[in-house]
């Protein structure tokens, strides 16, 4: 069991996030999560405990897919639902996944659509 714990407390994801939120106290998260068939996005304030906004490729509207494009609108769409919560800059928690692909391409479009990071 301590081998278990000892294990996630070591994880790249861990040690991103507590990173994180020793940097930063100001800003909201904006937490990634990828599999291999989807992949979603959240705005969290950890102050609070609260979800700000979240956009998934399993929304009806971004159809099937897991490809770079799908992202790239999971992106979009979050950027466009934070600022209707009044958000504009965050801290990027990309949860231990690598800056590249559909990572990437969700960053990069949430940039594109007015989120500061």
């Amino acid at each position: 069991m301590a081998d278990q714990k000892r294990k996630q407390q070591n994880s790249r994801a861990t040690r991103t996030r507590a990173k994180l939120q020793r940097v930063s106290t100001e800003r909201p998260r904006l937490s990634v999560f990828r599999s291999s068939k989807n992949i979603s996005a959240q705005i969290i304030d950890d102050k609070q405990g609260k979800t700000l906004a979240s956009a998934t490729s399993l929304e009806k509207e971004f159809g099937k897919g897991s490809d770079k494009d799908a992202a790239a609108k999971v992106g979009k769409t979050l950027a466009e639902r934070a600022a209707k919560a009044g958000v504009k800059s965050v801290v990027f928690d990309r949860g231990g996944y690598m800056y590249h692909g559909r990572v990437r391409a969700l960053a990069e479009a949430a940039r594109e659509a007015g989120l500061n990071f």
